[in-house]
């Protein structure tokens, strides 16, 4: 991919926020999101390398649109400045407004490459069978959260978002009771991009998210639940 065309056409895009210059430079986008489908089907081949299910993944359907959604917002900037995809396995099911397991990624016109995986702030009934799975395996989480690929590449948890007190029917006690009190299980960091090397981007990416799989793998075995949550 043709990263430094990508990083200008993401700055001039943040500079000129408008419809009248998408459409004038439209030709460019089309040329920039073909090389960037391109790419997140070579970061699928890699990743199902060792995560068989995203082997499955439709590139076209994990890119996201660059347009936002400007219903309820007070920004009115139509669009996004970034190219970013998320990864799922075709045949998971995804619970309303989350997802599942995802591993995401975009690129910013500052050169900024940001990676992550997890759910980031899932609907309420998942949001509790996620908690209620952290107290009925907590040997296994406690074992998920001191995993040394998964601490040494990602700056943690999310914790922006979290509640002040535990949720209404967990344990003030519990152990994990902290990471109960999260609203989402995603991981992240950010690096700049190698511009210069294109290349480096998928093998870069496919590494992160296999430091991440574990993750992952632990969020998959989450019992499915159609019961609401009270309190996220």
């Amino acid at each position: 991919m043709h990263l430094r065309d990508l990083t200008q056409y993401l700055t001039e895009l943040k500079d000129n926020n408008n419809r009248p210059w998408f459409i004038m430079n439209k030709p460019r986008y089309d040329i920039l999101r073909e090389e960037f489908l391109a790419v997140v089907t070579q970061l699928i081949a890699e990743i199902g390398k060792f995560d068989r299910p995203i082997a499955a993944c439709n590139p076209k359907k994990a890119l996201f649109r660059i347009n936002r959604d400007i219903r309820f917002s007070h920004d009115k900037r139509p669009y996004k400045t970034r190219f970013s995809a998320g990864l799922t396995p075709n045949d998971l099911r995804r619970p309303s407004a989350g997802g599942g397991p995802t591993y995401y990624f975009h690129i910013e016109g500052d050169g900024t490459l940001g990676f992550g995986a997890g759910e980031y702030l899932p609907p309420p009934a998942r949001l509790k069978a996620i908690r209620q799975h952290v107290v009925n395996d907590a040997t296994g989480f406690a074992k998920l959260i001191k995993n040394k690929a998964l601490r040494q590449t990602f700056d943690g948890f999310d914790h922006d978002h979290v509640l002040q007190r535990p949720p209404k029917g967990f344990d003030a006690d519990h152990v994990h009771v902290e990471y109960l009190k999260m609203k989402g299980f995603f991981v992240w960091t950010e690096v700049k991009l190698a511009l210069n090397e294109p290349d480096k981007l998928v093998p870069q990416v496919a590494a992160g998210f296999k430091d991440a799989q574990a993750l992952v793998s632990w969020l998959r075995a989450v019992p499915e639940t159609f019961d609401d949550a009270e309190q996220v």
